[in-house]
């Protein structure tokens, strides 16, 4: 039997009299942590970069048989063959109680006052190495806060000088908002100018700070720690699924806290995941079941409502019938949406509401490269992304692996505001992002790739420059990734784009991705939410208007790639709506009005961008009257008498559902005109209005993400239009202010869409018309 070779890159050290290996490089502070030795710690963040400046895990340290002859900062000494390490020694504690009695020194001792009494590190460490009176009988220092926004509260007085949330906001936010001003006992950490955090991750500098100085402000003074219960659930604002806790008082959603899973989102939370709970409680919110009888509103109960939606659906199925599904459906919800359409004969039934091209049939696929792997990329070729604010988690993968060399060229109808350097930038109007992608696809056919017959005379006829060949190389140079974000798939042209991309990376063989629209859009998909043989898609449903209409989820017109069509067609139906909701405009086309939980309330599965399910239980208690979505869909399913709703609990319907996969055509692509020369409207979804329970937000609506709606056009444009910033002008039906904005390009008007004043206007690439109000 031959030895085993030694693995050369452990070293052996001794903690406390206890051997342990760890790899070459570590601080003594990971291997104590590896063999459950603890230390106090305050600075100290295992995934936010060394800073020493705590001192509170001074620890002895010997090293061949000699001690060093001051004690040792555990976070920044890295481990040697043979050191041996006393963390509980008498001279050890005496270091961390002086430290301790340090640190406590201008502390206010606000406790009971204190939104992190409880659940603070500083109380916990105070406790095991502090005094029980304290020496210091001087003035204590105080420091005047700065506001930082609706969404984080400060008590700077409080702070410690730990630095996490300046390196959070540095390193991992890669925003540098935050920094430390004065020196010695005048040191302050804020903004320096007192503006608001504008990263959209601004809430994870509350889970780093160790003590109360920064504080989650919408959920300041609402309850105690120990008055919540912990329930886990997951993100529903993009299709990433971060894990997350629910801390719930009395079935009411007060807090979101991010659930580590590193291969998901890590120990992060985006800020919409983290805040958006505070739309659960809109006003708006649908409490008990409504029908609309001799065109007034009337509350009614189940019974009664159920029977009106069975008479109405079963009196107009078939062809007449149309199906439109909130990508953000749960699996049970969308796998009974199929069998209720199948059992009517409706083939009429989709869930991509904000896409405009259906020309290739495109539906929702999971990511061939894991998310994990995102940050060890070495470049990528972002297409029509905005992805701080299309998956800002993914985006922050991608930030890690630009730190560490990778090389991101993008091609967008606008210039977004990325958080780390890029190697190439194109920016283009919407009308000609084709043209600007058919030229790399050149550049990729002059290197020796093969064009699909399909493509090959468009690309034939495109003209590459020197900055596509450099992303052509940087594409070829390792591990790569071509993306499509949400202004290439809802574009008017987005099979093109598709097309496009998916041959640059097989010429250059790196992954292809789509960010699906919507958090279950890749399960709905898997789960055929989409038109069977003969059907119309969600665009052709409306064009093509239904007699009756089947809503689940959604909030008309604001959900919609058009929402005007979307208001016509359902004006002119019978329209029965599954909603959380009850806005003005969803009462306007709307008869039976049929209240659903949300996801916080309800047993779910979501599939997220890796394809990977995840089931989570019910964290919260739907209000009033409303009920679980599957549990409205079983009701009507039952009364109708259809196939496949014989199960008679959560179990026995999971156990029914089945995997539809619908093959996409990835033939066909849009017919494509020549702009007349007008403006061509660019229209994203803002980060804080992708959906209904975002829209009814109150802190992230007050945030500066969340700016007012407005006409953004390049400089030159407003110049030739004779108008000037900040005047009144009309498009449409509506009149905004008029924003001159050099990251607009030339050609082009970004109006953001799910405002109320924009939800109706014409929709992304269409020619509008901007004059004088």
């Amino acid at each position: 039997m031959s030895a085993q070779p030694a693995n050369t890159d452990l070293l052996t050290i001794e903690i406390d009299g206890k051997p342990t290996q760890i790899r070459k490089g570590a601080m003594i502070i990971e291997a104590a942590d590896a063999i459950g030795v603890p230390i106090p710690r305050f600075c100290y963040h295992p995934k936010l970069p060394i800073a020493a400046n705590c001192r509170m895990c001074l620890v002895e340290v010997e090293m061949g048989g000699k001690p060093m002859p001051k004690p040792q900062p555990a976070c920044a000494t890295p481990v040697a063959d043979g050191m041996k390490v006393k963390t509980r020694s008498e001279s050890a504690l005496k270091f961390q109680r002086d430290v301790m009695e340090f640190l406590l020194i201008n502390h206010p001792l606000d406790c009971p006052i204190c939104d992190q009494g409880g659940e603070c590190e500083l109380q916990d460490i105070a406790l095991g190495y502090g005094r029980s009176v304290s020496r210091y009988t001087e003035r204590k220092r105080t420091i005047a806060d700065e506001d930082l926004g609706p969404l984080v509260a400060t008590e700077m007085t409080r702070c410690i000088q730990c630095t996490r949330c300046v390196r959070f906001t540095s390193e991992i936010a890669g925003t540098y908002e935050l920094g430390g001003m004065s020196r010695g006992d005048n040191l302050q950490i804020g903004t320096y100018i007192g503006k608001a955090l504008e990263t959209e991750l601004s809430g994870n500098v509350i889970d780093v700070c160790p003590v109360g100085a920064l504080t989650n402000k919408p959920f300041q003074f609402k309850a105690r720690a120990w008055e919540l219960i912990a329930r886990p659930s997951i993100g529903y604002h993009d299709a990433l699924g971060s894990n997350l806790w629910l801390h719930i008082r009395r079935g009411e959603v007060l807090r979101t806290v991010p659930r580590d899973n590193e291969a998901i989102n890590e120990c992060w939370l985006s800020d919409r995941d983290r805040y958006s709970h505070q739309g659960l409680y809109a006003a708006d919110r649908l409490l008990a079941p409504e029908v609309k009888r001799n065109g007034r509103w009337q509350v009614t109960t189940w019974d009664d409502a159920l029977a009106t939606a069975v008479e109405m659906l079963q009196g107009i199925a078939g062809e007449d019938l149309g199906m439109l599904v909130h990508p953000a459906a749960s699996n049970e919800e969308g796998d009974l949406l199929v069998r209720m359409a199948r059992g009517l004969g409706c083939a009429h039934i989709d869930h991509r509401l904000r896409q405009l091209d259906f020309s290739d049939g495109a539906a929702a696929e999971p990511f061939a490269l894991p998310v994990a792997q995102w940050s060890a990329l070495r470049a990528a070729l972002l297409v029509g992304a905005n992805l701080r604010h299309d998956m800002p988690l993914l985006n922050h993968r991608l930030h890690q692996a630009v730190r560490k060399g990778a090389r991101v060229h993008v091609l967008n109808p606008a210039h977004f505001p990325f958080n780390y350097r890029l190697a190439g930038e194109k920016v283009v109007a919407p009308h000609a992002l084709v043209d600007a992608l058919l030229a790399l696809a050149r550049a990729a056919v002059a290197e020796g790739a093969q064009a699909p017959a399909a493509l090959a005379e468009a690309i034939d006829a495109a003209a590459s420059e020197a900055a596509d060949h450099d992303t052509m190389a940087a594409l070829k140079s390792g591990q790569a990734a071509v993306v499509l974000g949400e202004a290439a798939l809802t574009h008017p042209h987005a099979s093109w784009l598709r097309a496009l991309a998916r041959f640059i990376a097989q010429a250059t063989g790196a992954t292809y991705a789509e960010l699906p629209l919507g958090a279950n859009a890749v399960g709905l998909s898997r789960l055929g939410v989409l038109p069977a043989a003969g059907g119309l898609d969600a665009q052709t449903m409306l064009a093509q208007p239904r007699r009756a209409y089947l809503l689940h989820g959604i909030e008309p017109p604001h959900d919609f790639a058009d929402g005007a069509r979307a208001l016509a067609a359902l004006r002119g139906a019978r329209v029965v709506a599954c909603t959380a909701f009850a806005p003005a405009a969803l009462r306007e086309v709307a008869d039976v009005l049929l209240p659903i939980a949300l996801l916080p309330e309800t047993d779910a599965t979501l599939v997220n961008v890796e394809g990977i399910a995840q089931t989570v239980p019910a964290g919260a208690t739907a209000p009033g009257e409303a009920r679980e979505g599957w549990k409205v869909l079983r009701a009507l399913g039952g009364a109708m008498q259809l196939p496949g709703f014989e199960f008679e609990d959560l179990a026995g319907l999971r156990d029914g559902i089945l995997a539809r996969p619908v093959t996409p055509v990835r033939t066909g692509l849009a017919a494509r005109a020549p702009v007349d020369g007008a403006l061509t409207r660019l229209a994203l979804w803002p980060i804080y209005r992708t959906d209904a329970v975002l829209r009814r937000a109150e802190a992230l609506n007050a945030h500066p993400l969340n700016p007012d709606p407005a006409v953004r056009v390049h400089p030159q444009e407003a110049q030739r239009l004779g108008m000037v910033d900040g005047e009144r002008v009309r498009v449409g039906g509506a009149e905004l202010p008029l924003a001159v904005d050099p990251a607009v390009p030339p050609g082009a008007a970004w109006i953001a869409a799910a405002h109320d004043l924009t939800a109706t206007l014409p929709p992304y690439g269409a020619s509008i018309t901007v004059s004088k109000a």
